[in-house]
């Protein structure tokens, strides 16, 4: 059955290349961050007949690991145009492609790509408490096998020794790929201001929204209803709303250890009011 759907995949991705000139690019992304609710997101927003998801992956991952590739490589992955001009008929509004790939957002480079290589792209970024998120990561990158420290907390430890010198090796060679700073960055993944930063003068404080996971989660359609006005698309209902990608963590966090590092994000958190409009939810 792997091999199959993996032949499948082999044909699926070659016909997509011999017709990428006739393929959209994509209007908007999620960016990130990592295990904030972007799955959920996009599987939300994939239901709206308007937003168009890749044909074949979630995250093409272009613009952090695939980037040595040429751009026809990643419009490979997205409908036709002929396909949006069906659905403009339909229902009197533009089709937009999207994908989401989560490591866009903390990759150095990444931004400086897209901005490049889709002018007028729009971005979307969701963000949750920076402990949680950390947490949630260690269980993730453990069941994937990208992390051999069980043990979250001498995780965090290593951190800064794993990820000493990392964007300068990214940036002094733009096609390689660093694996500690793409699974073992649970502390610097949640300084998300610091990559908000980053993105403001690339693309404009208009075309970034950042969204607070725990509201999606809570208040969906009311979300979703932002995300359709911030990218354009108008309201056809709601799609059915579930939590993706969610992961058990080994053991509760000692209270002293849960302290620490909330204190370590409190600066960090400060700086997202301005792009949240309020407090973050953790921190209210």
């Amino acid at each position: 059955m792997k091999a199959l759907k993996q032949s499948v995949l082999s044909v699926s991705r070659a016909v997509g290349r011999f017709t990428s000139a006739a393929r959209l690019l994509p209007s908007f992304l999620i960016v990130g961050a990592q295990r904030c609710g972007t799955t959920s997101l996009y599987r939300a927003l994939a239901q709206h007949p308007l937003l168009l998801k890749p044909v074949l992956h979630k995250g093409v991952h272009y613009f952090d690991v695939g980037y040595s590739r040429p751009l026809s490589w990643y419009q490979a992955h997205f409908q036709l145009r002929m396909s949006a001009d069906l659905l403009t008929s339909r229902y009197g509004a533009r089709p937009l492609a999207f994908e989401s790939s989560p490591y866009y957002l903390f990759h150095p480079l990444a931004g400086e790509r897209i901005a490049a290589d889709l002018p007028g792209a729009k971005l979307i970024v969701l963000v949750r408490d920076p402990v949680e998120r950390a947490c949630s990561a260690h269980a993730h990158e453990l069941a994937r096998g990208f992390e051999t420290e069980s043990h979250f907390e001498y995780a965090v430890e290593l951190e800064v020794q794993r990820l000493t010198g990392a964007e300068e090796s990214l940036r002094a060679d733009p096609h390689s790929v660093h694996h500690s700073h793409r699974h073992h960055a649970y502390l610097a993944r949640g300084r998300y201001a610091e990559q908000l930063d980053r993105l403001e003068p690339l693309f404009g404080r208009e075309r970034i929204l950042v969204l607070d996971s725990h509201r999606f989660f809570a208040e969906p359609e009311h979300v979703y209803d932002e995300v359709l006005d911030f990218l354009g698309v108008p309201r056809l209902g709601y799609p059915e709303f579930e939590r993706h990608n969610g992961r058990s963590r080994p053991k509760p966090l000692p209270d002293s250890v849960r302290q620490a590092l909330s204190d370590h994000f409190e600066v960090y958190d400060t700086h997202l009011v301005r792009w949240l409009g309020g407090d973050p939810s953790w921190r209210r």
